[in-house]
């Protein structure tokens, strides 16, 4: 019998604020534990919140991002539990208005498109981090009260991937945005997934589970894996699906019942009488509107069309904000924007992988690329040559002209001096020459290699291979005779 598997992700975002969301304490990562604290993150009593304006403005960015409707009266509200990572005994969030609904964020599926819809964008805070020891635990609270965004999607997707593939896209929407860092190392982004499966023909959906606290992409796709067969094993048992909260064991492969899933009448929601509503005038939504970044789904398909580069490469180049900002400065100056995009997507990500470095630090600049591939083309230096002179713009920037004169790499080219070398080549390489003439061709590669050697690698190849066939034609006839 076949199953369809159902599933909606609320995907929590850290975002990028120099200080909390309703305190003036520092929002950095990593510093001693309990030491961005203070009476309000801490819920002294007495204490007054006041909220971040500009953590409201990047959620307000980010619903624009993605098509969503800018509610221009939005509240706060608390939600009350108790656990020990909450030292108010409740976060203050957003319940029944919150600053963006609906909206959607479009995946690859297949090989076309899939538009996932997205409910709301709620902004709340952020709670502490439990920390277990060998026998002890504690808690640090440095975490709580960073502004934390939350993005939930109706239950429209169809399969761990697509799950992948939305969390994904969802990433670079907000990369793109600026609104936030998405290091999930640092827990920028954690994700809280519902998963159910149903007979095919079923319209009513299956009984769901919340698998809670996700921190990675990866462990997304395998808890999703792992639960969607769960189920199924379960029902064809004929057992039931209980509606349930359930966490991923990273070393076992297996997801595990925590307690069984609250409600939100569970929470106690009432409005925050500690803070004013939010009022976003039609005019402030407009001006945010209106210097959004373009969706990196254009940038790819836009990237296509201007630079005549494959799909490929489109969605390579755009996958980072910057990278795909340097490609446009440099393809902007070259006639040959293909050639720009395979050095950045062979040397320049290589090296900026092997070395650590963002391309925004970078010495080589666009303009010095598009200068180093114009001399490519113009055949004014070979493909040997040019890795040499990339290598010394990447680590120390310069001119790649006057690099190319300073170490002579100009292309030999005259016909005339590479007779020479082929000449001079063949009688020092008898036996190359005679396994040719026997039939082995790949000997002639041996001989072009030496060829270029005798020009310390100035020689055109093209050139050095239409002429070394010529020449290799006439020892033949000559064998033949």
């Amino acid at each position: 019998m076949k199953y369809l598997t159902t599933i909606g992700l609320e995907v929590h975002v850290q975002l990028r604020t120099q200080s909390k969301m309703f305190c003036g304490c520092s929002s950095e990562f990593g510093a001693e534990p309990n030491t961005h604290v203070c009476p309000v993150c801490l819920g002294y009593p007495g204490a007054m919140p006041v909220m971040n304006r500009e953590a409201v403005r990047k959620t307000i960015i980010t619903g624009l991002m993605i098509g969503s409707k800018i509610n221009e009266f939005s509240k706060f509200d608390r939600k009350s539990y108790f656990y020990p990572d909450m030292p108010k005994n409740y976060q203050i969030s957003q319940y029944d208005k919150p600053l963006c609904v609906g909206g959607s964020v479009d995946i690859d599926v297949d090989g076309g498109i899939k538009r996932v819809a997205v409910t709301r964008i709620h902004l709340e805070e952020d709670v502490g981090k439990n920390m277990h020891f060998q026998n002890t635990s504690g808690v640090d609270f440095n975490r709580a009260g960073i502004p934390l965004m939350e993005i939930v999607s109706e239950p429209e997707i169809s399969s761990p991937e697509e799950a992948f593939a939305y969390l994904l896209a969802l990433k670079q929407i907000l990369l793109y945005a600026g609104v936030s860092d998405c290091n999930l190392e640092e827990g920028n982004v954690r994700c809280d997934v519902n998963c159910s499966v149903r007979q095919e023909g079923q319209n009513e959906f299956g009984t769901k589970t919340e698998i809670k606290n996700l921190n990675t992409f990866k462990g997304v796709l395998n808890a999703l894996k792992y639960e969607v067969v769960r189920q199924v094993e379960t029902l064809e048992s004929g057992g039931n699906i209980c509606q349930e909260t359930r966490r991923w064991d990273v070393d076992t492969g297996v997801t595990i019942a925590m307690r069984s899933k609250e409600y939100a009448h569970d929470y106690r929601y009432f409005p925050e009488p500690d803070l004013v509503p939010v009022v976003t005038t039609r005019e402030q939504i407009e001006e945010l509107q209106s210097n959004l970044p373009e969706l990196p789904r254009y940038r790819r398909e836009r990237f296509v069309k201007e630079y005549g580069i494959p799909e490929y490469d489109a969605a390579v180049l755009t996958a980072d904000m910057s990278v795909a900002g340097y490609f446009e400065q440099a393809a902007k100056l070259s006639s040959n924007p293909k050639a720009i995009s395979n050095w950045i997507m062979t040397e320049m990500l290589r090296l900026l992988s092997e070395k650590e470095l963002d391309i925004r630090t970078v010495m080589i600049t666009p303009s010095a690329l598009a200068g180093l591939v114009k001399l490519t083309d113009d055949k004014v230096i070979n493909s040997n040559s040019a890795k040499e002179v990339f290598a010394v713009l990447f680590d120390k920037g310069g001119d790649p002209n006057q690099i190319v004169k300073e170490k002579g790499l100009i292309q030999v080219s005259d016909s005339g001096a590479i007779e020479k070398f082929i000449e001079q080549a063949i009688a020092d390489n008898p036996k190359s020459v005679a396994d040719y003439l026997s039939g082995k061709e790949v000997a002639a590669k041996h001989i072009l290699g030496q060829v270029m050697k005798l020009s310390r690698g100035k020689a055109n190849p093209q050139l050095v291979g239409a002429i070394l066939e010529e020449k290799l034609k006439v020892e033949k006839q000559k064998k033949n005779g």
